[in-house]
């Protein structure tokens, strides 16, 4: 298995009041093709700048982020933004979903972007994975129609309409109740392997980790292996 997303010697560091404050220090890291990883650590700990920096959301103060074999920071902003359109979906803890929009519409977005697809192919595309999710009743309505549970499956289909490469995951669940978690995180599991995706997880609760075939922790800076 080829690695899909790769990093070496990762550090993210912040000035402030004329001190630095190092927030990630020399991190290698890897996911492999359909692989599930959990990345855990207390809050403040750099999970979210850890993914945000994974995804070429955020730049490192020094190290390299890879995907597919392309380094990122070598990339124009055009290159990079094209390259994660085609190839990594992410899913945070709030929805993030135009309010303007349709479900059906939110979901196309991806697709739209790329300007070469036609319009009814993306349609097509976007209809098959809101069915996927249970919203095939719901795809004409905005998202403040929609419930909690229901937005949170809308930006999952949303992620996964580009048959992505990897999916970058920050609690997608923590903003929901615990009955409406349980159900959003069974359907996101089920689809990572209907999909083959690879998936890195943050996540603050040890029973959603466990589901994953790895779990690192994030720990004073460094990203550590840890058992199940």
């Amino acid at each position: 298995m080829n690695n899909i997303l790769e990093c070496v010697g990762l550090s993210k560091s912040y000035a402030e009041n004329s001190s630095k404050i190092d927030i990630l220090q020399q991190i290698n890291f890897s996911v492999k093709s359909a692989e599930l990883v959990a990345i855990v650590g207390v809050s403040g700990s750099g999970k979210s700048t850890f993914l945000h920096l994974l995804g070429g959301l955020d730049k490192p103060t020094s190290g390299k982020v890879t995907l597919l074999g392309y380094d990122l920071a070598t990339l124009s902003e055009n290159m990079k933004c094209e390259l994660r359109n085609k190839h990594l979906g992410f899913v945070y803890q709030f929805h993030h979903l135009l309010p303007e929009f349709t479900a059906l519409e939110n979901v196309s977005m991806p697709l739209l972007i790329r300007g070469n697809i036609a319009t009814n192919v993306i349609r097509e595309k976007a209809s098959h994975i809101l069915e996927k999710v249970g919203l095939k009743d719901r795809m004409q309505h905005k998202s403040g129609e929609l419930s909690g549970g229901e937005r949170q499956r809308v930006a999952i289909a949303r992620a996964l309409v580009a048959n992505p490469d990897c999916i970058l995951a920050d609690e997608p669940t923590g903003n929901l109740d615990p009955r409406n978690a349980e159900k959003v995180l069974e359907l996101f599991f089920d689809l990572q392997k209907t999909f083959q995706t690879s998936v890195v997880m943050v996540t603050h609760d040890a029973q959603i980790a466990k589901r994953a075939q790895r779990i690192l922790m994030i720990e004073e800076g460094r990203l550590i292996e840890s058992g199940h």
